[in-house]
């Protein structure tokens, strides 16, 4: 990591008896993409509140770019917020929304004009400089709102959810916009989602968070093909959890099955683990030697268009989804019913034993 831009210390936040941040402790390095996830009151908006001022820590402190910012009230800080709302001026144009920061801070007339022509080629709306709000699409306005608040060149950048308003398409076309925007401009970025695939497709790391705690802090692919917890696991796409017991160096699992897994050095056996399997790491009644395999019954089968989830019941309480992906017309078609008596199979090192 580079040099903290962000840095929170032991930072807790209690509402009355309720803890919405707990002792968290993070260090977001200069020019960043760092996302905070999780699901709704996991303490990631109160955070980033923190962040910008509009909430103070009970405890801990927080330091930008070197700095305790206790004492420094929200219109003081060297950072700016994006909502989800975007919170644009109906009687200002795009460029007159972009502006507004920069009058208010009484910058020279030349210099504001050439600052908001750069954000607005920057947020590709260089001919939209004279639409008002009610003339632009909800992506241009969320574009209108992001160069507003990159215009004043913070030191960080606070997103809150900004997406969440759009549609999927959308969604998905303005998550390669911002991350290339971040890139070229490169400020720090704190962005806060409870979208997973979003918050993979975009970070340089990512915090995932579960009642006031950060459960793990790591990349992307950490993340996903090394979750620290069960939880993190069961949060971040989709992951087979089996429940189980350490037993005779494998995990002897809950209908009594023994699968060989490389198990925590600190783990005795009898200790309750779980082990996770991505579904893309499964096959069906693949002959291939070596394989981790258990035998069990198609429940159901999703058809998603790039690939086909094949749900297989191993016991009233175990189920495994297996994607298959969709090469062709027979594959999408799928070989599988429901009702079928298959193998699951994956290869030993994709089993990750978790406590």
């Amino acid at each position: 990591m580079t040099e903290p831009a962000i840095v929170l210390e032991g930072v807790t936040k209690r509402f009355g008896d309720f803890v919405a941040v707990d002792d968290v402790d993070l260090a977001i390095g200069r020019g960043e993409f760092f996302s905070l996830l999780g699901p709704s009151g996991c303490g990631k908006t109160t955070t980033l509140r923190m962040l910008a001022g509009f909430e103070q820590p009970t405890e801990g402190r927080i330091l930008l770019e070197g700095e305790p910012v206790a004492e420094v009230p929200p219109h003081k800080r060297n950072v700016n917020t994006v909502f989800q709302s975007y919170a644009l001026f109906e009687h200002l144009d795009a460029a007159g929304n972009i502006a507004f920061g920069l009058k208010r801070r009484r910058v020279a007339a030349d210099e504001i004009e050439r600052r908001v022509a750069e954000a607005l080629e920057l947020v590709r709306l260089g001919d939209r400089a004279a639409a008002k709000p009610r003339e632009l699409s909800g992506g241009q306005r969320q574009r209108v709102a992001l160069a507003r608040a990159l215009v004043n060149r913070p030191a960080a950048l606070l997103l809150d959810e900004p997406l969440g308003a759009l549609d999927l398409k959308l969604r998905k076309e303005l998550q390669v916009e911002l991350k290339q925007i971040q890139r070229e401009v490169g400020i720090t970025f704190v962005y806060v989602t409870h979208d997973q695939e979003e918050a993979l497709a975009m970070s340089d790391r990512i915090a995932v968070m579960r009642d006031g705690v950060v459960e793990q802090c790591a990349t992307p692919e950490e993340i996903y093909e090394r979750p620290a917890k069960p939880f993190v696991a069961g949060f971040i796409g989709i992951s087979n959890l089996l429940e189980g017991t350490v037993a005779d160096g494998g995990v002897r699992l809950a209908h009594g099955e023994v699968i060989p897994a490389a198990v925590p050095e600190d783990a005795a056996d009898g200790d309750r683990v779980a082990v996770s399997i991505r579904p893309e790491k499964l096959v069906l009644d693949d002959p291939a030697a070596g394989l981790v395999t258990l035998t069990g019954t198609v429940e159901a089968r999703v058809y998603l268009g790039t690939g086909t989830q094949v749900i297989v019941a191993l016991s009233d309480d175990a189920r495994l989804v297996v994607l298959e992906p969709n090469y062709d017309r027979a594959s999408a078609e799928n070989r599988w019913e429901v009702g079928d008596r298959v193998r699951v199979g994956w290869r030993p090192e994709h089993s990750l034993v978790l406590r």
